[in-house]
């Protein structure tokens, strides 16, 4: 049987659906960078032929670390579901000679390196410049027209971004976005490979979405992702997912499967995507492309990831179009034929809906809730009503344990502070949606309040 190095880190799909559709199509050697959720451990024990957690000092050359163990192993393929690894994964695949994303890899990972390229290609996207310093913010800051949004440019889930409002914000915003680069690093959020990555940011100008221009109903956030593959440097689009709006800054808060657009609406957003991952020149790999949607038609590309979407945007997938993503891309790293879509998949395809909430104590207006709550999913489950036919679930191995203190949100944090992740399945993506509204209001209603000895100060 085929030989897999599965490379683990923080982010992306859940690890035990990566897993288990892994090792249905190879042998699966895991080398874990990141600690394995303890609801996971015992079935990757299971599932993998083995399992290897490198210390602190084999860490230090990252591509040689997965070279050594895939050679060790006889791999056939090495893959990655995490943004933190994609580099190191994609640099490794070449010294081995195996299919991987390719020597771009770093375009699809460093945002200053991106928007420079789509710029070559005079592609749409809001206006910008790289920031290395504070002095670098502040001349940025002299010719960009505000509001701005200042990035780290190896971040993922929107952490460390920081809106800037008039030039009097500047340090304070630099040096906030830097100390939650360092925080994150602390905790497993943080590019693997390329060691100053915490230095690098970009600042952008803000532009205007408009979802209604878009969606036949409201409640949409103003931007989509396009979910697909590149198969021998060739782009197949699978489909898009919809979005409720962010919280404040840009905090994803849900994604929804597949997005409700009209024909002609996703055959233009599918194409600016393939124009958007055409000119950084990926090889072999999963795509994630986000797009802000604005009035009369115009867009602009937030950004393109060389790996599938994270939280459970393939979970969704394989629920709405029966499409095993993971284990397709599997197969086609070890050679074997994989039957890719013709074009992007819509509504009309779809088998219902399916989307991701991830749980934040913000209210459906972006208010930070009044009182501390305690995750309890039973009591959401049991006291919150949904629609006819819908289904939740919650992603154990993405969530805080029942009884947990639901962290304050923090808007530089991102997704850092999120307590948990729900699935949804519906008959259709705009009951996904008000489903997922009536259980943002109902949460800070229905969870138990912490007590005051459970809350750390």
């Amino acid at each position: 049987m085929s030989k897999v190095l599965l490379v683990h880190a923080k982010g992306g799909p859940p690890l035990g659906h990566v897993l288990s559709r892994t090792a249905a199509r190879a042998d699966v050697h895991l080398l874990a960078l990141s600690a394995l959720p303890p609801v996971v451990a015992d079935s990757a024990r299971r599932l993998c032929a083995s399992v290897v957690t490198p210390d602190d000092a084999q860490r230090r050359d990252l591509v040689s670390l997965i070279v050594s163990r895939a050679r060790a192993v006889g791999a056939d393929a090495v893959l990655t579901f995490s943004e933190y690894a994609v580099v190191a994964v994609a640099e490794a695949c070449r010294a081995l000679g195996l299919a991987g994303p390719g020597g771009a890899a770093a375009l699809a990972r460093d945002k200053r390196l991106m928007r420079r390229t789509w710029r070559e290609h005079r592609l749409p996207q809001p206006e910008f410049r790289s920031v290395a310093t504070e002095a670098d913010l502040y001349e940025a800051a002299a010719v960009l027209p505000f509001p701005l949004l200042l990035k780290a440019a190896w971040s993922a889930g929107s952490t460390a971004h920081q809106v800037i409002r008039s030039p009097y914000e500047v340090s304070a915003a630099w040096r906030r976005s830097r100390d939650v680069m360092a925080e994150s690093a602390q905790l497993g959020y943080a590019e693997l490979h390329v060691a100053e990555a915490q230095g690098h940011f970009v600042v952008e100008q803000i532009v205007t979405g408009t979802a209604s221009h878009w969606f036949d109903e409201p409640g949409w956030g103003d931007y989509v992702s396009v979910e697909g593959v590149v198969a021998d440097g060739t782009f197949h689009p699978v489909c898009l997912s919809g979005r409720m709006p962010t919280v404040e800054p840009f905090t994803e808060r849900a994604g929804i499967t597949p997005a409700p657009l009209s024909p002609d609406a996703q055959e233009r957003v599918v194409a600016l995507a393939r124009e958007a991952v055409d000119a950084l020149g990926l090889r072999d790999c999963g795509t994630h492309t986000e797009i802000k949607l604005g009035a009369d038609g115009r867009m602009w590309l937030i950004e393109t990831a060389a790996r599938f979407g994270g939280a459970m945007t393939v979970p969704q997938i394989e629920d709405v179009f029966g499409l095993d993503l993971v284990g397709m891309l599997v197969d086609h790293l070890l050679g074997r034929p994989v039957d890719w879509p013709q074009q992007a998949l819509g509504p009309a395809q779809a088998r219902g809906a399916a989307g991701s909430l991830v749980v934040l104590a913000v209210d459906g207006h972006g208010r930070a809730w009044r009182e501390r709550r305690v995750w309890d999913f039973p009591v959401v489950r049991a006291d919150v009503p949904l629609s006819r036919g819908s289904e939740l679930s919650v992603v154990a191995e993405s969530s805080l344990a029942d009884g947990g203190v639901v962290p304050v949100y923090d808007p530089a944090g991102g997704a850092n502070t999120m307590a948990a992740l729900c699935l949804l399945s519906a008959t259709d993506p705009r009951t996904v949606l008000r489903d997922f509204e009536t259980l943002v209001d109902a949460l800070p209603k229905v969870l138990p309040a912490a007590r005051p000895e459970e809350v750390s100060v």
